[in-house]
């Protein structure tokens, strides 16, 4: 791959990475939604996803009417669909760096507050009177655990309140940072050092990447 799309593509993943890195270092868990979660991905993979699919499905005709202006057409027409698959996604909550066992009790302490019919099912929670049905789904490998909405009825206020009520309570748990965050801070080293050392090492080639990528919009 030549160094202009390998810079396009790492950097973008390798800060994402290196966010994730500096939140696995935190002595406090993170609570986010599903829907910036999902985001936050979206816009990483974004130099994937414009080196690969948008680069190798790229309209001819489209090309030929807008120019190089395709390029930033092209990219808001993926995050549309990344707009669009956040406002549709179910209601989630992420915590990140903590367990289910370290959790359970801060979210017990959260919700009943907010309804004292809350109901637990081993890992399901049923919060009748805001209208709020979830299961605890944990994620070992990156030490996460996400409140995912279970069935297609839910109240997205209450949601919001749950949310709240957590991130109220996480505030008096204090963590062991995640040995992991380290691996996530190499990669990003990693990628980033690679895509900067390529750019330096292969002036002509990138010269020639960049002619070569924006000459697309003048064929």
């Amino acid at each position: 791959m030549d160094p202009f799309r390998f810079a396009i593509a790492a950097v973008p993943l390798a800060a994402y990475l290196a966010l994730l890195g500096l939140i696995n270092l935190r002595r406090k868990p993170l609570v986010t939604s599903g829907a910036s979660d999902l985001a936050a991905l979206g816009i990483a993979l974004t130099g994937v996803v414009w080196i690969g699919p948008l680069e190798l499905f790229r309209p001819e005709a489209a090309t030929a009417e807008f120019g190089n202006y395709i390029w930033p057409i092209l990219i808001g027409f993926y995050w549309l669909w990344v707009a669009l698959a956040v406002l549709t996604s179910r209601p989630r909550l992420v915590v990140y760096n903590t367990s289910a066992e370290e959790l359970r009790p801060v979210l017990v302490e959260a919700v009943m507050p907010l309804d004292p019919e809350a109901r637990w099912a081993g890992d399901s929670l049923l919060l009748p009177r805001l209208g709020v049905q979830l299961h605890l789904d944990e994620f070992h490998l990156m030490r996460n655990v996400s409140l995912v909405s279970s069935g297609g009825r839910q109240n997205l206020e209450s949601w919001r309140r749950l949310a709240t009520s957590v991130r109220r309570g996480m505030k008096s748990l204090c963590v062991q940072p995640n040995p992991r965050a380290l691996g996530f801070f190499l990669l990003a080293i990693l990628l980033f050092g690679g895509a900067i050392t390529h750019l330096l090492r292969h002036p002509q080639e990138l010269a020639e990447a960049i002619q070569q990528v924006f000459a697309y919009g003048a064929a």
